[in-house]
């Protein structure tokens, strides 16, 4: 079966909870930016971006970021 790598692509509106079911090895990517509430229930409503903007992150460089780990795999 043929992996669909575009399913895959994290975006801004996805929730933090969403990119964690992807892979819960990106946590280590929201910890190296400061957010360490990615367990907080929070977490499963608020969308990245949103995540983004309360810790003063810029949004597309955290992408990349994700991307390119989810990428790796």
């Amino acid at each position: 079966m043929k992996d669909n790598k575009k399913s895959n692509i994290i975006n801004k509106d996805m929730t933090i909870g969403e990119v964690l079911e992807l892979d819960e090895k990106l946590a280590d990517v929201f910890m190296g930016f400061g957010m360490h509430c990615i367990s907080c229930p929070v977490s499963q409503m608020e969308t990245v971006e949103e995540a983004c903007l309360v810790h003063g992150v810029d949004t597309d460089f955290v992408l990349k970021k994700l991307n390119e780990n989810v990428k790796k795999k």
